[in-house]
């Protein structure tokens, strides 16, 4: 989508269609809507007398106009205007693509003068980001229908007077991150047959290029030579080779400690020896969501050109079963040193995130955050709502729990207590890959920190917000790109 911002009065933009936002208690007969309804004769009052439009959260209705302004002036309801924050805008934005979808429409223009009791710059973001995340679809592998052809909505201008320099810096921001979340997306869309370590690391390499980034993959030799036996014993049941991929961006005074993402790129997988139900396990190839999060906000921070040093690292590889698989009982190595005793193959996420985390500790971080579809117990923790965040520093904690909020990928802390540790002793090896189904969460957030050493981190379990039925207006079911947009916040905050 090309997503623009447009100084001019909404009433003389020449759209197939605008959207503006009303509130409850809105008074048809001032600011914009008194506008509108003079250039529509009336419409907007008509339209509130009559009770179509009242303002509440899921109203709509549809205007017309003239040829030589909105050909459709649509009123969409964002309910109490005390509650209409970032993500409420982000939410109208996306239902106003919505709407142009509907109504087969390729373009749309969305009032930003129509929410007044935000900062203007935030809500510019807002709804570049609200209509950018809307208007991604995952089409590349099906034919087009001939008799129905679809029709996208290719152009978003976001149109007002009121602020044109924050107006244009937030339209900035919001689309760089859009693109950024729509690019996670896209490679979690992808199959596993297509999306593969390789592939992964080939596109990471190819973005890298187009935002400025440095980039280096490392092959299985490459590992072993570097002692990554974590992430080596999960690809060994693989025909697939196993790809580190290291992401740089530096934006800050050289010699800044910099910023750590850590990202699980599993691009499938099937448990291993501890083979998965076959119901749903198409549904693993999500299982890199936290890879694909990290790419694509490294492709934001990039785009941005934050003043921060910033390092993305994903491990990757697949998790399949055959006669050279890593088995329950066999006790690995990893790169820190410490040997695992593999009780379930699959809890294989927290192994190659193992390594992942001892290189990103010998980076010296200022924090290093990872983020992964860890467990189920995440999800009956806290549902499909928000990831867990657990770590080893509070003010860390608080401030991805601060940028969850700001980017509507909420997050909630659950506890990381040192008793939670000593579920994870093992009889023959260093420590064991599971604690038992009691604090499910906790017990693989515990043996992450274990790989840590004497950095400042956090562990982000996205395992029920990563993918799922995509009930927001800006998003689809499937992909979802959860949390490209919160680490991106996060990263903007450290650099001021």
């Amino acid at each position: 989508m090309r997503l623009r911002y447009v100084d001019a009065d909404p009433r003389s933009v020449v759209t197939p269609m605008l959207a503006v936002g009303v509130t409850e208690g809105a008074d048809p007969a001032s600011g914009l809507l008194a506008d509108l309804d003079a250039t529509l004769a009336g419409a907007v009052r008509r339209a509130f007398a009559a009770g179509d439009m009242r303002g509440k959260s899921g109203d709509e209705t549809v205007l017309y106009g003239a040829e030589d302004g909105p050909a459709r002036v649509v009123l969409l309801g964002m309910g109490k205007a005390d509650k209409v924050d970032a993500e409420g805008v982000r939410r109208f934005a996306g239902r106003a693509v919505r709407t142009a979808e509907r109504l087969r429409l390729d373009a749309v223009a969305i009032a930003l003068d129509s929410v007044d009791d935000l900062a203007r710059e935030a809500v510019a973001q807002a709804a570049a980001e609200g209509a950018g995340l809307a208007a991604w679809r995952f089409s590349e592998l099906k034919a087009e229908d001939a008799d129905d052809p679809t029709v996208a909505v290719r152009s978003a201008d976001l149109v007002g007077s009121a602020d044109p320099d924050g107006y244009s810096r937030g339209s900035l921001v919001g689309a760089a991150i859009a693109r950024g979340a729509n690019l996670a997306r896209t490679l979690q869309a992808r199959p596993g047959n297509v999306a593969t370590p390789t592939h992964l690391a080939d596109e990471a390499v190819r973005m890298a290029g187009s935002v400025g980034l440095e980039a280096t993959v490392l092959d299985e030799e490459r590992m072993r030579a570097e002692g990554m036996l974590a992430l080596l014993s999960v690809s060994r049941g693989s025909e697939e080779e196993a790809r580190f991929i290291i992401l740089e961006h530096r934006g800050g005074a050289e010699g800044d400690a910099p910023l750590v993402l850590v990202g699980k790129g599993l691009t499938f997988d099937a448990g291993g020896i501890s083979l998965k139900p076959a119901s749903g396990m198409e549904e693993m190839k999500y299982d890199m969501s936290g890879g694909a999060a990290v790419i694509g906000a490294m492709q934001a921070i990039g785009e941005l050109g934050l003043r921060v040093n910033v390092v993305g690292l994903v491990p990757s590889s697949e998790n399949l079963p055959d006669g050279r698989a890593t088995k329950p009982g066999d006790v690995i190595g990893s790169l820190a040193g410490k040997t695992i005793e593999v009780i379930n193959t699959d809890a294989e996420g927290r192994l190659i995130l193992a390594d992942a985390l001892t290189w990103g500790s010998r980076l010296n971080p200022a924090a290093m955050v990872d983020c992964a579809t860890l467990t189920g117990s995440v999800v009956i923790a806290l549902g499909h709502h928000a990831a867990a965040v657990l770590g080893n520093d509070e003010e860390l904690v608080a401030e991805l729990r601060a940028a969850g909020e700001v980017s509507g990928e909420r997050c909630w802390q659950l506890p990381l207590w040192d008793e939670y540790s000593k579920q994870l002793d093992s009889p023959t090896a260093d420590l064991q890959n599971v604690g038992g189904r009691p604090g499910g969460s906790i017990t693989a957030a515990a043996f992450l920190k274990e790989f840590v050493g004497e950095s400042k981190w956090a562990h982000l379990d996205i395992a029920g917000t990563a993918w799922g039925e995509g009930k927001l207006p800006y998003q689809r079911k499937g992909a979802l790109g959860f949390p490209t947009r919160l680490l991106v916040e996060w990263v903007r905050s450290r650099a001021g």
